[in-house]
């Protein structure tokens, strides 16, 4: 039986190795010599085209709203993850 703890655990688990090869995209394209900023842009458009796939219009932009805040607190400022 799987208890919802291991289900978060394992989405968590799931997240990491996402991250893992995101970071190292990026640094291959970087090293290839795409500049940062173009890669990010097109990394964000990817990435809400994957999740309005999966979750529809309404639910996507519910989670980008919430953005802003997050953003304001740093939680996606390279100080907070280091």
């Amino acid at each position: 039986m799987t208890t919802p703890a291991h289900t978060e655990f394992m989405a968590a688990e799931d997240r990491r190795a996402a991250l893992a090869y995101v970071i190292e995209a990026f640094t291959e394209a970087m090293l290839a010599g795409v500049d940062p900023s173009s890669l990010a842009h097109v990394a964000l458009d990817a990435a809400l085209q994957e999740l309005v796939g999966a979750w529809g219009e309404e639910a996507t932009a519910k989670l980008i709203g919430e953005l802003p805040e997050r953003i304001r607190n740093g939680e996606f400022s390279f100080a907070s993850l280091h």
